[in-house]
């Protein structure tokens, strides 16, 4: 009787064990996948909000405009941009000290973040006494809040109007 359970119990133990064991003919790839931070690559040393709500409240109470960034992880065009706003010191620095920073990669309920419509990327700017600045727009008639690689100046631009607009309307 003891023989039996031994040997139920050695098997049981060597099916367990090769359950653990990786496989090594590299079918089975492991992917190092990190936690996903609210920058999600558009600047990791720049302090993010979670929530456009937040975003919003923290906007008004500290007196910063809102830069908010539509995109999405599986767009050329966002992952474009995105490259070359995260590499931009002169934007980070400034997005850092002077705005409140707002990444979504889905839609919000308020219908002012879509004046145009929906696509990506986007860029729209709130000032603090929560309105959307339509007037701080791309160089596109047909999306008036794209920006392309190649508008990075345009987009440095609109964000030092934001910070001028906010100084002389305020």
């Amino acid at each position: 009787m003891v023989k039996r359970l031994m040997s139920v119990l050695l098997i049981l133990v060597v099916v367990s064990s090769s359950f653990g064991k990786p496989e090594k003919n590299g079918s089975a790839k492991k992917e190092n996948k990190f936690p996903q931070t609210l920058s999600r690559g558009w600047g990791d040393e720049l302090n993010w909000t979670q929530t456009y709500e937040e975003a919003l409240f923290r906007a008004k109470s500290s007196n910063k405009p809102l830069m908010v960034i539509h995109h999405l992880e599986d767009c050329p065009h966002s992952q474009a941009m995105k490259q070359i706003f995260a590499n931009n010191k002169e934007i980070q620095k400034m997005a850092g000290e002077d705005f409140i920073l707002l990444n979504l990669v889905f839609e919000t309920s308020d219908k002012h973040l879509a004046p145009d419509g929906q696509y990506v990327p986007r860029f729209i700017f709130v000032d603090p006494s929560l309105t959307v600045r339509a007037d701080i727009t791309g160089r596109y008639g047909n999306r008036l809040y794209a920006y392309e690689p190649a508008d990075i100046d345009l987009l440095l631009s609109n964000m030092k109007k934001a910070k001028k607009l906010l100084k002389t309307e305020l």
